[in-house]
C-alpha cells in the first residue's frame, strides 16, 4: 500500500487539480493507496474543498490542525496516520510533478529506504532571484552535503518516497522535516536522489521568504549537534570549554610571570578580565556538557530508547 501524504496551507484553488493528478497516477499503479492531506491551520477555503473530496473519495483522509504550526508538523501528523508500506509526501502547490511518483517508486525497487526529488531545472533567471532565493539555498544544500556526507543536491524538496518503517522512528521538531534523509542515515537507511520535473505554482503565493534563510543556517547547527553529538552532548561542550579554560589559563599564567618577574602592574590590564572571563566559560561549558550528558541517558533510558538500529536479524 502506498500513502502519499499532502501538507496544505491555503491551496484552495490548488486541491482540486492536485486531486485529479493524484489519483489519476496513483491508479495506474495497480497497488492500494490513500491520500492523507493535513490541513495547517489554512485561513481561506482550503478545508471546505478538501471536505468536499473527502465525501466522494474514501481514499482521500483529511487532518485539519486548530492553527497553522508549519510543515513539519504537517508532515508529522501526515507519517503518525499513514498505513502505506511506502509514503510519499509532496507539496500542495503543484509545483512538485504527481508524475514522478512512478520514478521514485521505479528507484525504491533498488533496495533504497529513502528516494528523494532533485529540481534541477528550479531556478529561473534574474540577480534578484539568485541572490533572495538561489544562493541561500544552493549555500544550504552545500553545508548539508558536507555535515551529512550525503551526496543531495535539494534538500528543500518536499516529493520524496519513504520506507515506513523510516518515518515512524523518526521524531520531528521544529523545521527539521528538510533534513530527515541526514537524520535517517544516522539509523542507517539507504538514500537516493533521481531529478524530478519542476513547474511554477499556477494559483497561490509561496509560502516562503528570505526570513527562511536565517532559519535554515540555524537548523543546520542543530543538525550538526544531531548527526554527531546527540548521544555525547559532553564532548561537544566540553570541548568548547576545554579551550576556552586553556586559552583563559595561558593568559594568566603570562600575566602571573608579569606581575612576578617583571613587576609590572596588571590589575588594570583588560588582559586580565579577559582570562578569567575564559577560565569561568570553560567551567560553565564543561558543566553544561555533564548536566546534557546526564539529559540525554535519562531520556534513552526513561523511555526505553536505543542508540541503535538494527536492520535484520538471522537465525
Amino acid at each position: 500500500m502506498i500513502s502519499v501524504v499532502v501538507p496544505v496551507y491555503n491551496e484552495e484553488k490548488n486541491v482540486d487539480l492536485l486531486y485529479t493528478e493524484l489519483t489519476s497516477v496513483l491508479k495506474e499503479l495497480g497497488v492500494p493507496y490513500e491520500i492523507i492531506c493535513v490541513d495547517d491551520g489554512s485561513s481561506d477555503n482550503t478545508f471546505q474543498a478538501l471536505s468536499h473530496l473527502n465525501k466522494k473519495d474514501s481514499k482521500l483522509k483529511v487532518i485539519r490542525f486548530r492553527r497553522n504550526f508549519g510543515q513539519t508538523a504537517a508532515l508529522s501528523a501526515g507519517f503518525e496516520y499513514a498505513k502505506g508500506d511506502v509514503v510519499v509526501s509532496i507539496d500542495a502547490d503543484l509545483e512538485n510533478r504527481p508524475e514522478n511518483i512512478r520514478d521514485l517508486l521505479r528507484k525504491m525497487d533498488e533496495g533504497y529506504d529513502i528516494v528523494c526529488g532533485w529540481r534541477y531545472k528550479r531556478w529561473g533567471g534574474g540577480l534578484k532571484n539568485y541572490i533572495v532565493r538561489r544562493f541561500p539555498s544552493e549555500m544550504a544544500n552545500y553545508l548539508v552535503r558536507k555535515i551529512s556526507n550525503l551526496d543531495l543536491h535539494d534538500t528543500g524538496c518536499t516529493l520524496r518516497a519513504y520506507k515506513r518503517y523510516v518515518v515512524k522512528d523518526i521524531k520531528l521538531y521544529g523545521d527539521m522535516h528538510r533534513f530527515i534523509p541526514a537524520i535517517a542515515s544516522l539509523n542507517g537507511a539507504r538514500i537516493a536522489e533521481i531529478k524530478v520535473g519542476y513547474q511554477p505554482r499556477k494559483h497561490g503565493t509561496s509560502k516562503y521568504g528570505f526570513s527562511r534563510t536565517f532559519k535554515v543556517f540555524l537548523d543546520l547547527i542543530l543538525l550538526k549537534f544531531l548527526m554527531s553529538y546527540a548521544t555525547k552532548p559532553s564532548r561537544f561542550f566540553g570541548l568548547i570549554g576545554f579551550w576556552s579554560g586553556f586559552l583563559g589559563f595561558i593568559m594568566g599564567v603570562y600575566l602571573t610571570y608579569e606581575k612576578i618577574f617583571l613587576h609590572l602592574d596588571i590589575g588594570n590590564r583588560p588582559l586580565l578580565l579577559l582570562a578569567i572571563l575564559l577560565v569561568i566559560l570553560g567551567v560553565q561549558f564543561i558543566t553544561m556538557g555533564l548536566l546534557a550528558e546526564i539529559i540525554m541517558r535519562t531520556y534513552y533510558e526513561s523511555q526505553g530508547k536505543k542508540i541503535y538500529f538494527i536492520k535484520e536479524v538471522l537465525e
